[in-house]
């Protein structure tokens, strides 16, 4: 819609992340004329504050917009070509605001790591959203761009090096310094309260190919134990994370017509480190995991997050690993610049919208994963301005 009065509207931009993507697009993008963003949120005081906070421009647009009100949500889509969504969890507060997006033909991305309530959206909305041009996207964060796009990554380099896709793919968390997001131990927790309340979502939420409808691949590595790694020499953890990622990999892999196969088996797991040592750190990452879910949450609650200094020194390493059934191996690493959870999602997101208003706007409507949507498009654009980096590795 070329039309519109804005390309983007950030949508919670006095929420901690909105507010950080906010500042990003009034950083990066300060003098291009060509990039008509507004700030949106229920508060117009709050709004006016975070917009003078962050040093946008006094003449920024803000907008009121209210998830308990559907019509200033319809009002706000009504205006913009695209809207940022950091309002979780989704599942509370998300659900208009995809389907006024999709009955106007408006493109959506978001942060959402819950999904029950992606599939549910899927089921509800994608024939629609085909129809009326939206590309809705999900998870254009730290879950699940970068794994998403290092699968991606290792199986280009598996097709030159072995003739074929590997049907074995292994993530591995090498180094991590910073947070995971508030909202997304929210979300995790919305989630795990939807599924008590309805035992019939427990059978779902532990299908791998849950956000793939109507595909059933092939049994998957649960990754609910400390495990010794034969290929990598090193003991690993189950990652918090995994959940949702492998299903969103698994999601791109069927958005993309099964390039990886239809036997494609995938796994994300913590790099401990070898012998007793690793096993032993790998058994503390457990223990420390587990008490924090009987805890009930973590420290940070949505709205809160870590301080600048902790987002500016905070970086992540994740290693991918392509096996060919002969037992070769190429591998890939994914790096940010940022801690994963605030100030490199911040920046992914904003990049995931403006990659496909600018660099692929030939992308069909329906609802996607980031990855299969933009591929190389948003590895070169996230390489260029979001301080990620792609490697290959001997």
């Amino acid at each position: 819609m070329p039309s519109s009065e804005f390309d983007i509207v950030v949508y919670g931009a006095s929420g901690f992340t909105g507010q950080l993507i906010a500042e990003y697009l009034a950083a990066q993008y300060k003098g291009d004329g060509n990039l008509k963003w507004a700030m949106a949120g229920r508060s117009l005081d709050k709004l006016a504050a975070v917009r003078d906070a962050i040093g946008a421009p006094a003449d920024t647009p803000l907008i009121v917009a209210d998830a308990g009100d559907p019509a200033s949500l319809k009002a706000m889509v009504g205006r913009t070509r695209s809207v940022i969504s950091t309002v979780g969890p989704y599942q509370r507060y998300g659900s208009e605001l995809v389907a006024a997006c999709v009955a106007d033909g408006t493109d959506y991305f978001d942060l959402c790591g819950e999904p029950l309530w992606m599939r549910q959206m899927i089921d509800t909305h994608e024939a629609a959203a085909k129809s009326t041009g939206a590309r809705i996207v999900f998870s254009c964060g730290f879950d699940s761009l970068p794994f998403e796009l290092g699968v991606f990554s290792v199986q280009q380099e598996a097709n030159k090096s072995f003739g074929a896709p590997a049907n074995r793919v292994k993530g591995r968390i090498r180094d991590m310094s910073g947070t995971l997001s508030g909202g997304t131990a929210a979300s995790t927790w919305a989630t795990f309260a939807a599924a008590a309340q309805d035992l019939s979502l427990v059978a779902l939420l532990k299908d791998p190919f849950l956000l793939a409808p109507g595909f059933e691949g092939p049994k998957q590595p649960r990754g609910n134990k400390p495990l010794f790694d034969d290929d990598l020499g090193s003991w690993t953890a189950p990652f918090v994370m995994a959940t949702i990622n492998t299903r969103n990999v698994h999601r791109s892999n069927f958005l993309m017509n099964f390039p990886y196969g239809k036997d494609f088996v995938y796994d994300e797991m913590v790099l401990t480190g070898p012998g007793e040592q690793g096993g032993a750190n790998a058994k503390q990452l457990v223990a420390a995991v587990n008490a924090e879910r009987m805890g009930g949450a973590s420290g940070l609650k949505p709205g809160d997050g870590p301080s600048k200094e902790v987002r500016e020194s905070g970086f992540f390493d994740l290693l991918f690993v392509a096996l060919a059934p002969d037992g070769k191996q190429v591998r890939a690493a994914v790096k940010g610049d940022r801690d994963p959870g605030y100030g490199s999602t911040a920046k992914m997101i904003s990049e995931c919208a403006i990659c496909l208003l600018r660099d692929a706007p030939d992308v069909p409507a329906g609802i996607w994963t980031p990855g299969a949507a933009m591929q190389h498009r948003l590895i070169k654009r996230l390489v260029g301005h979001a301080g990620l980096t792609f490697g290959v590795e001997k």
